[in-house]
């Protein structure tokens, strides 16, 4: 179990923001109303609305699948299912059908937010709890947790970065920080105002952000590596 120091926590206030690069909306959507997770697909930003589960084409911002199922909190896919936190549980989902699969508990027992897929695990965000969880997704069992020092919403891994999304207040942000102990690497500040719950990247240039009860989905430009 991984653990965050206290001079982590102290280093990584010192870690300067710089601001978000906005560079497009989508929503609201008709039946979801407050957006908690969202995940990628390969081709569709999928966005968790409460009731629903809402797939959109990131191109035309058009509406192309509503599933009717619990969708609360984070929303994963990996390759071939959809996961979804919805309460106290995690629902493995398919696509095509909406048809839950399986279940697993969440391990925040509903203090969960954010959720995503990499090397074989899930990924959760606990908010209040300030911490993320790597997760087995057959059972649920923890394998080893990482601390943060603000209230954690998403969750993404892309090229092997660490990501997550911060919601405090009016004041939201993404940070980009070190798996083995949790500092803080990299933050990205959001528009006062404008709030991050799920979070999930394209593989590519855009990080997709939940909005939360504003009800629309944000994409977020990814910083480019500095060339070594």
């Amino acid at each position: 179990m991984t653990r965050t120091s206290d001079s982590n926590r102290v280093a990584s206030t010192q870690v300067p923001a710089r601001a978000a690069e906005i560079v497009r909306e989508y929503g609201p959507f008709e039946g979801a109303g407050n957006i908690g997770g969202v995940t990628h697909d390969g081709s569709r930003v999928w966005a968790a609305g409460g009731p629903h589960l809402v797939a959109f084409d990131p191109d035309s911002g058009q509406v192309v699948r509503t599933l009717d199922c619990a969708a609360h909190a984070g929303t994963a896919f990996d390759g071939t299912h959809l996961y979804q936190i919805a309460e106290a549980r995690i629902d493995k989902i398919e696509p095509a059908t909406g048809k839950i699969v399986a279940s697993i508990p969440a391990p925040g027992a509903g203090g969960d937010s954010g959720l995503t897929w990499a090397e074989g695990s899930l990924w959760v965000g606990q908010y209040r709890d300030r911490k993320i969880h790597q997760i087995d997704p057959a059972t649920g069992a923890i394998v080893r947790t990482i601390e943060s020092n603000r209230f954690v919403t998403g969750v993404t891994w892309v090229d092997g970065e660490l990501w997550h999304g911060v919601w405090d207040g009016d004041e939201s942000e993404l940070r980009r920080i070190d798996p083995s102990d949790g500092a803080v690497l990299e933050r990205l500040e959001m528009p006062p105002g404008v709030g991050v719950s799920g979070l999930e990247s394209d593989g590519a240039d855009l990080f997709y952000c939940g909005g939360g009860s504003s009800g629309k989905v944000r994409a977020v430009r990814r910083p480019k590596k500095p060339v070594s």
